[in-house]
């Protein structure tokens, strides 16, 4: 957490789209891309149970030593903790929230994130796999993967199933940036 107003939040997922997460939450501003290590991104879903919004396997994290997560980290007002707890379905038992300490290129910060309760493995969502990358960099040297649709991602190595030269020399860049 941050200070008494605010907080950070960590986003590997679908809220890595900015317009999606700032709906609900309209306080969010992007701090910074960090890596989230000995995690890996996964997809599934609750109990086994697919969603009829997503049709497929959602992202979430579990423990993996020696994997890593890439995400992007938004700064939020507490007054949104609600709103953000209800998109994850904190209140259903689908994720739980949890303090976790990201990597980023000058320092360690903890944040809020979310991680899937018995989760079934699934393949993603349709949502997940049609994303189609551009490399951007953005004024702040922080590498960002920016798809066609305008919408934030950023490359989870193999994870995503996309595998190809350019998302492999992308998550090299990315690993050299944090590092």
């Amino acid at each position: 957490m941050e200070d008494n107003h605010t907080f950070l939040y960590f986003a590997y997922g679908s809220n890595l789209l900015k317009e999606r997460l700032q709906l609900k939450n309209p306080s969010a501003t992007v701090h910074c891309v960090a890596r989230l290590k000995d995690y890996k991104l996964v997809f599934g879903n609750h109990k086994g149970l697919a969603s009829d919004r997503w049709h497929g396997g959602v992202a979430t994290i579990e423990h993996s030593p020696g994997d890593e997560v890439w995400g992007v980290v938004w700064r939020m007002n507490v007054s949104d903790l609600e709103s953000l707890d209800s998109q994850e379905n904190v209140t259903l038992g689908a994720y739980s929230p949890v303090e976790l300490s990201v990597k980023t290129k000058g320092q360690d910060l903890n944040c809020r994130t979310y991680i899937m309760n018995s989760c079934v493995y699934a393949p993603p969502s349709p949502q997940y796999l049609k994303v189609r990358f551009t490399v951007t960099v953005w004024p702040t040297d922080m590498l960002f993967i920016r798809s066609q649709e305008q919408c934030l991602f950023m490359v989870h190595g193999n994870n995503l199933h996309l595998i190809s030269l350019i998302v492999r020399k992308v998550h090299l860049l990315l690993s050299w940036v944090v590092s």
